[in-house]
């Protein structure tokens, strides 16, 4: 059986250490987990880039929301992708829709230009596509390596038999990487349903707050952090590993 790789997206610096430590395969660094992400800062890309050995892509997002972007917006995704290119980083996490819910052909190409050097994943974007498979045709056209979707489900559960014909009509030209509420107790059995060799997830669990407080928090900012747990990584690279 072909060696599996778990991808874990981390919402700091802290995480993408955890998520090394738990012996995940890849980093998908991003900030703003719980909006989907969005691109992390230029602090938190040069610790995790100085911190990591394993590959570390990096999340090209400017705004939480749809993935319609205006031409200002390309730009600055433009600029970002080679900030990451200047970094070291491995590779990019893009994507674009248009209005009628097809891949953004011309801003895609652009992204996989400026990315030359660099991997080039397609995001969850691919989840709200009108026709899956022809998107994927068009996302090997267009050189990404590989694409992260749930099968248009709420989860890749969910979206399993969608995922599985999908790796069946991607063959070697692209990797379909399952993503979306994936865990240790689902990982196996998705795994051997799609029959996916790469598997993304976020392993998070919330941490209690370092602050000391003697009132309530009726503002409700100062809730403990969400980072990704060493632990539930181990046991997910446990289950898809022979």
């Amino acid at each position: 059986m072909t060696m599996a790789l778990l991808e874990v997206a981390a919402n700091s610096a802290a995480s993408a250490f955890a998520a090394q430590e738990g012996g995940a395969g890849r980093v998908e660094l991003c900030a703003s987990l719980d909006e989907g992400g969005v691109t992390p800062s230029h602090g938190t890309l040069v610790l995790a880039r100085e911190g990591l050995t394993i590959p570390l892509y990096v999340l090209i997002r400017p705004r939480a929301g749809d993935f319609v972007y205006e031409d200002h917006e390309v730009e600055a995704m433009l600029d970002d992708i080679a900030h990451c290119r200047d970094l070291g980083c491995d590779g990019v996490v893009v994507g674009a829709l248009t209005p009628e819910g097809e891949v953004d052909l011309d801003t895609c190409a652009r992204f996989v230009e400026a990315a030359h050097g660099l991997g080039v994943t397609f995001h969850r974007a691919f989840d709200l596509v009108n026709d899956p498979s022809d998107s994927l045709e068009s996302l090997v056209e267009l050189g990404f390596e590989r694409v992260l979707t749930s099968g248009g489900m709420a989860s890749a559960v969910a979206g399993a038999s969608r995922l599985g014909r999908l790796v069946a009509q991607a063959g070697q030209r692209i990797v379909v990487m399952p993503g979306a509420g994936i865990e240790p107790g689902n990982i196996a059995d998705l795994r051997s349903v799609t029959a996916a060799n790469e598997f993304h997830a976020s392993a998070k669990r919330r941490l209690p707050s370092a602050m000391r407080r003697s009132r309530a928090d009726p503002l409700g900012m100062g809730a403990g952090e969400t980072r990704t747990d060493v632990a539930t990584v181990r046991a997910l690279v446990a289950a898809i590993t022979p």
